[in-house]
């Protein structure tokens, strides 16, 4: 017979044995659950801040997201290689049709597109007509001291410089709300160019992502290009004013930005698939669009489902107080509802995943 010492030892023993067994099974249960997302690098600066924000919410969650270009994120959401995509272009029908289930455009935040230049002692302000940029764009304009950038920049001193076009080479939302408007004002553009993600540049280099371009357009003298706003900031980039569809010299701003998308936001589809370009208003900028991440409304992985679930819920409420100090515009509340509804719909098995 055991004395009471060596009963209390036996006790002791199998108390710490079952900590040994059930401490592993514990660890499983609290896992990480690893999500992926890929595509726009337009967004890029806010979502890393997110991720970092959100890390301190969600320990368990390990989100990552790769700034490849919408052109890629697209690709990756339809290749199911990623479980949610980056998009400034909204998806067409015919990509949606390639789809082996249907996917919800999630709007984040609203962007402007700026027209950024390399001009040895030309500030940011230099401004810039519809019709000037688009000719400069198909490479009908070739130098910095045309007569038709001089006369609506009178006390400029602008030289006799070679314009370099600095474009995207990857497939870019950026790109897709930029010929958006490039196309909405100027028919030959629209019929020799056109608008897309990727598209037959008339001219021009091309680099990848919004930093490609950016650092190509500081590093090339007489270089213009097309950048977000954030990336110009960030790289101390100047950026040009441009004339707007009620005939005023906007500079881009949150403030213009939100402007744009005010009527936009009234008439939003269902869908959330919309383009801003080219906006009414006397403050309107033109160059400006949404973001989306997009995600598949039928997940099939229940536990990856419900953290991206919480994940999309938090970014298009907490998240949102982060997008005015990185140069986003906020989500109108109008559009705020609307995505919520969608999210409310994204399912496991036909289990409703937001709780």
């Amino acid at each position: 017979m055991l004395n009471t010492r060596n009963k209390w030892l036996v006790l002791l023993m199998s108390i710490l044995l079952v900590g040994v067994l059930v401490g592993p099974v514990g660890q499983i249960e609290a896992r990480t659950i690893a999500l992926n997302g890929a595509g726009a690098s337009f967004p890029y600066p806010l979502y890393s801040k997110w991720l970092d924000e959100y890390r301190k919410i969600a320990p368990n969650v390990a989100i990552d997201y790769q700034s490849i270009g919408s052109g890629g994120g697209i690709r990756g959401i339809l290749e199911q290689t990623v479980d949610f995509a980056g998009s400034d272009a909204p998806m067409t029908d015919e990509q949606l049709a390639k789809a082996p289930g249907e996917i919800f455009h999630i709007p984040t935040v609203m962007g402007a597109v700026v027209i950024t230049y390399n001009l040895k002692g030309v500030k940011t302000g230099l401004k810039l007509t519809p019709d000037v940029l688009a000719d400069i764009f198909l490479g009908k304009i070739t130098k910095w001291n045309d007569k038709r950038i001089t006369s609506i920049n009178p006390g400029v001193n602008l030289p006799a410089q070679p314009i370099v076009i600095v474009h995207r080479s990857d497939g870019s939302g950026t790109t897709n709300i930029f010929t958006d408007y490039l196309s909405s004002i100027s028919s030959t553009w629209k019929t020799k160019v056109g608008k897309g993600t990727s598209v037959e540049w008339p001219t021009g280099i091309g680099a990848k992502g919004n930093e490609g371009v950016s650092g190509a357009v500081k590093q090339t003298p007489g270089a213009i290009g097309y950048v977000e706003l954030a990336y110009a900031i960030q790289n101390k980039l100047p950026y040009a004013f441009l004339k707007n569809r009620a005939g005023k010299f906007v500079e881009p701003t949150l403030e213009t930005t939100t402007a744009a998308a005010a009527g936009a936001a009234a008439n939003m589809p269902e869908d959330m698939r919309v383009s801003i370009v080219n906006a009414p208003g006397q403050d309107a900028y033109p160059i400006a669009g949404y973001t989306y991440l997009l995600v598949y409304k039928d997940q099939k992985d229940k536990a990856k489902g419900t953290e991206l679930v919480k994940f999309l819920w938090w970014a298009i409420h907490d998240g949102e107080k982060f997008a005015k100090e990185l140069l986003y515009a906020p989500l109108p509340g109008n559009v705020v509802k609307l995505a919520e509804k969608k999210i409310k719909q994204i399912n496991y098995r036909g289990e409703v995943l937001h709780k």
